[in-house]
């Protein structure tokens, strides 16, 4: 039952698993919600959906669905020959959920626990509350107080008393979606992967596990143990590019930059345009206060996680070239003093506000993210989340 919806789920690369879909059967065979569609759609979503990125992609897929439908069919389940289901499903799993399945006793005894959770309804139902029936207030029969299945259209006349809204539709959970471009909030979300947390300063805090052990050692008398508070200790040097065409990405960076604000204390910040040469400046409405690059070399230690922000969309020269900025003549090219900065820093990404799809049409791009060793990640959920991990261990690269 629903094994379409599932399958549709699994197409759409939403990563539910069997384990999920039974106990969403066994949920409704259970009544644990109230017999309605909307709460059959928040139940399914809190069964099947583990990561708030999902959430947005599985209120499309469930709007695909049951689009163009009166109502779902929600009959007893026929005898579909197992090699056919086995079949369908192989198709869509992966290795380690087939190794699961086998460690579980094989697609057979799957099956068998399938087949169980539909062997209670074998007749019709008149007037119930169970999955299906007819005058009843189940949300899958037909003609009762209950939605008619999946009904979508809320205008649409209905043979019983309501209608089902579409609650699906309004894709409140699209900031969540991790094709988006982020805001503030999940930009926050993103960045507490590059928490490191260490113990140092006054030991205000409750040390429970210590005082548990003390008191036991004790003979049971009351040892009260305390611990300094766990803070974030990492620290983060952001590389601004501003100006030219980074200007269409104002919005995005200043997100990016009040979220990094709140989320590290140890952070710092500095400008350039396009490429980074000799000099560096603080404040972008006064680039004449510069700061030598050699200097930001020598001030932030290696233990700084570098953060480049740009869409690495220039002339090549500008990069590879001496004398090649636009701005000045500079005496080394751009692509020394980025080596440089990859020498000192070992944990170093790129943030590229533009789409990956463009990135092959851009050859200065394509310069920057071969120098990073493919640490280059979109400016999306995934992208950053992508970019906190390889800051943590540099051999995580984007395969986008």
């Amino acid at each position: 039952m629903f094994l379409d919806f599932f399958l549709l789920l699994r197409r759409h690369h939403l990563p539910v698993t069997l384990p999920e879909y039974l106990t969403l059967l066994d949920a409704l065979r259970k009544d644990v919600a109230e017999p309605t569609i909307d709460d059959f759609y928040f139940l399914s979503k809190t069964a099947l959906v583990k990561h708030e990125q999902h959430l947005d992609l599985f209120d499309r897929v469930f709007g695909e669905y049951v689009q163009g439908r009166e109502s779902v069919p929600a009959e007893v389940l026929p005898d579909i020959p197992p090699e056919w289901l086995k079949d369908a499903l192989m198709r869509e799993l992966s290795e380690e959920e087939k190794a699961a399945i086998e460690a579980a006793g094989g697609f057979e005894a799957l099956w068998e626990r399938f087949r169980k959770l539909m062997d209670e309804q074998n007749e019709r139902h008149e007037g119930g509350n169970k999955w299906i029936g007819t005058g009843g207030t189940s949300p899958f029969g037909v003609g009762g107080y209950a939605p008619e299945g999946f009904k979508t259209d809320k205008s649409a006349p209905g043979q019983g008393q309501r209608r089902a809204a579409k609650v699906w539709e309004n894709r409140e959970y699209k900031n969540y979606s991790d094709e988006v471009e982020l805001n503030t909030r999940n930009i926050k979300m993103a960045l507490r992967r590059l928490r490191i947390l260490t113990r140092e300063g006054a030991e205000d805090e409750l040390d429970i596990d210590g005082t548990i052990d003390r008191t036991s050692r004790n003979a049971g008398m009351l040892d009260i143990q305390m611990q300094a508070t766990k803070q974030n200790r990492v620290k983060v040097l952001m590389l601004f590019d501003v100006g030219g065409s980074m200007d269409d990405h104002i919005d995005l960076c200043n997100q990016l930059f009040s979220a990094a604000r709140y989320q590290f204390k140890h952070l710092e910040f500095l400008y350039f345009h396009n490429c980074v040469y000799e000099t560096l400046w603080k404040d972008n409405h006064r680039r004449k206060d510069r700061m030598p690059t050699w200097e930001v070399l020598h001030k932030y230690n290696k233990e700084y996680k570098v953060i480049f922000v740009g869409d690495a969309s220039m002339s090549p020269y500008e990069i590879t070239t001496p004398k090649g900025s636009v701005e000045h003549y500079n005496q080394e090219s751009g692509l020394v003093w980025l080596d440089r900065f990859k020498a000192q820093y070992p944990h170093l990404v790129w943030l590229n506000p533009m789409v990956p799809a463009y990135w092959q049409y851009t050859q200065s791009l394509d310069i920057i993210r071969r120098w990073s060793g493919n640490r280059m990640f979109p400016l999306t959920l995934n992208g950053l989340t992508g970019a906190m991990k390889s800051l943590k261990n540099p051999k995580v690269t984007f395969e986008g």
